[in-house]
């Protein structure tokens, strides 16, 4: 008899968040930031970790002192950092946010030779991804070389073992040196993938040929706006080889999108809202938590939008994520499952 697996691994970007103090002032006029974590991959480990999973982190830091701090966070929320290599040639990533709520959260990344990127075929093969249950891979881990080869390796691993691959599409404009070039790359890795999460946007992105042209710039601080046939992108990308994409809608909850043609609609929960970003990890790791207890996925995306609703109403990502306790008694309050 196997050794029990481990829960869910995560793969992909960690950062030192850097968190305007001055909520609903202009970004040029922030006074000063608090210190938190972030980056997709991290926050879901992080969110699964809290809601009771055995969650695992397969990122990369530098040799550095930021690279500490996120480690430090890490081990003390339980996430398993052995997987995680120090890059002596690489740097740790950083965010700078600012908080203007309800609709402006103007963010800037310093990824410039980011030690996350350099996760490589090596580091993938000591991360033991048959030891789990769940694979989650994310869209901005594609952009580069070394962790884009390694990424496509980590989703052939898991499909070979019986490891479900979950994809967090995570379309960041300004971390790719052609807009086209991420649905390119995510159209690639989708047949090996079981389920695909993303907002409609991130979608119409991820099929070029059903979006409106965008021009983005390197320097852009806010996500592009790309409108499109949202209906034929689904359409497009459930015929990938996916067996279910998750469609993210804010407030209005979450769809559910078989290959079949069926569709589920999960209503979310109306809540204050003070900062959106994390709110999609959050859901991801209360998406992730409903799968691996075996519930339906309408049931897991309820789980997802009470993650996502508790992370709205706070000021940073990582560091406000929900315990089980809090998002089970969210959802009674709210009328339960």
């Amino acid at each position: 008899m196997g050794k029990e697996k481990l829960d869910v691994i995560t793969f992909g970007r960690s950062s030192i968040d850097l968190y305007s103090q001055d909520i609903g002032s202009p970004f040029n006029d922030i006074s000063g930031f608090d210190a938190f974590v972030g980056g997709s991959p991290l926050n879901i480990a992080v969110g699964c970790a809290r809601l009771g999973l055995n969650a695992s982190l397969l990122t990369a830091v530098g040799n550095d002192k930021v690279g500490e701090f996120i480690l430090n966070f890490l081990n003390k929320e339980g996430v398993n950092t052995q997987y995680i290599p120090k890059k002596p040639s690489a740097r740790s990533s950083a965010v700078v946010l600012g908080i203007e709520p309800p609709d402006k959260f103007p963010l800037v990344y310093y990824r410039d030779n980011a030690a996350d990127s350099q996760v490589n075929i090596d580091d993938v093969d000591a991360a033991h991804i048959p030891d789990h249950r769940v694979l989650l891979i994310n869209g901005t881990a594609l952009n580069m070389e070394p962790s884009r080869s390694a990424t496509f390796y980590a989703a052939e691993i898991a499909q070979k073992s019986n490891v479900d691959v979950v994809l967090d599409l995570d379309f960041r404009a300004d971390q790719w040196h052609d807009y086209r070039a991420f649905g390119i790359t995510v159209r690639a890795v989708l047949p090996k993938v079981k389920i695909a999460i993303g907002t409609e946007e991130e979608i119409l992105a991820a099929t070029m040929e059903h979006a409106s042209q965008v021009t983005i710039t390197h320097q852009q601080i806010s996500a592009p706006t790309i409108s499109g046939d949202i209906d034929a992108s689904i359409k497009s990308l459930l015929s990938s080889g996916i067996e279910t994409l998750i469609v993210k809608r804010g407030k209005d909850g979450a769809s559910v999108h078989q290959k079949d043609g069926s569709v589920g609609h999960v209503p979310g929960f109306p809540v204050e809202v003070l900062n959106i970003l994390g709110a999609g990890d959050a859901f991801a790791s209360g998406f992730l938590y409903g799968l691996l207890q075996g519930w339906d996925l309408e049931k897991a995306c309820r789980m997802g939008n009470a993650s996502g609703a508790h992370v709205v109403t706070q000021k940073g990502c990582a560091n406000f994520m929900p315990s089980l306790e809090q998002s089970l008694a969210f959802i009674e309050r709210n009328g339960g499952f």
